[in-house]
Formats: C-alpha cells, structure tokens, sequence
C-alpha cells in the first residue's frame, strides 16, 4: 500500500474516532440528564448542595419521573415519604404541599439532604441515611458488626440501601466526568 492510502485511511479513522467522541458525549448526557435545572440549582444554593449530587438522587430514586411512587409510598422525583413531607411542611412553614410538584419535590428532597449533611457529615453516610434512615444509620454505626470506628460503615445490613449507596455514586461520578464537578453551592 503506497503512503498516499495509509494517510487517507488514518484521516478517515481519526474523523471517525472523533466523531465517536463526539457522540458519546451526547448520549452519556441523554443517560444522565439534568432534568429540572432551575429547580436544582435554586435548592442546591438554598441548601448547600452540590447540583450533581441532587441529580444523581433523584436519578437512582425516580429516573426523574415526577409521578413515581415507591412500594413504601415514597412519591415523586426525590422520593419523599409522608413523614418526611410532613416535617418539611412544617419546618419549611408550607402552607400546601404538592408532593407530586417538581418545584416543591426538590425543595424538601434539598431540604432533608442539608438536615443528613448536618447531622452525618459524611457523604456515603448521607445516602445510606436518605434511603435507609437516619435512625437505622446511627444504630449501625453504634454497631462494631457494621462500623470499626463509629464513623464509617464498613457493611451496610439492609442489601436495598447497600445498592442504592453504590448506585448513587456511580451516577455521582458520571454527572462529575459529563458536566464536571461544581463545589458546593
């Protein structure tokens, strides 16, 4: 094969390889949306959040449909339960609660996430807290079976919410490398 063909096919793979750069991109953001935006970043701000992290709560809880409703009754795009919709009705001072309303979904999801940063601190331990409550959270790390230094969980009992930790910061780390990773708000 003469220099002039290897040239052409290296041209046409590296225009095509870009291409494909290109490309994945745009799917990885259609597999990782950022549904909601005004609403994210507004609650985010208010509550000391990183957008990515909402984003990647409400797309392991609901895949962003606004009507979901869990098996326990948890409902909409963060999936709140009534107690925890109840509490935020109340602290928040809301006179009604569309829980259903992605506005006001996000606002108490924001809200309960700042109240488990506050209360845990730590990341990992705020998502087992979100899906497998805060109750549950503190009593595992009291137990030496679950944590070693009271601070950490090293096994998490309930196989749901060992799943959903490993889910949400899987979906965590792709928001960060598709969009990059913002500081908190």
């Amino acid at each position: 094969m003469n220099k002039k063909k290897i040239l052409i096919i290296l041209s046409i793979l590296l225009i095509l390889f870009t291409t494909i750069l290109i490309e994945s991109k745009t799917v990885q953001k259609i597999i990782y949306p950022k549904k909601y935006p005004e609403a994210v970043e507004k609650y985010s701000k208010e509550f000391n959040l990183e957008e990515n992290l909402v984003y990647s709560i409400i797309k392991a809880e609901s895949k962003f449909r606004k009507k979901a409703v869990s098996n326990k009754g948890a409902k909409g795009l963060m999936q709140i339960s009534d107690i925890t919709r109840d509490w935020a009705k109340e602290e928040l001072e809301l006179s009604e609660v569309d829980i259903f309303d992605p506005d006001t979904n996000i606002r108490i999801g924001c809200w309960y996430l700042n109240k488990l940063f506050k209360e845990f601190g730590s990341l990992d331990l705020v998502i087992a807290a979100y899906n497998g409550g805060s109750g549950n959270v503190k009593k595992w790390l009291s137990n030496s079976d679950f944590s070693k230094d009271g601070e950490k969980l090293h096994m998490i009992p309930f196989k749901e919410t060992s799943n959903y930790l490993e889910k949400v910061n899987k979906n965590y780390k792709n928001y960060n490398e598709i969009y990059g990773k913002e500081g908190i708000n």
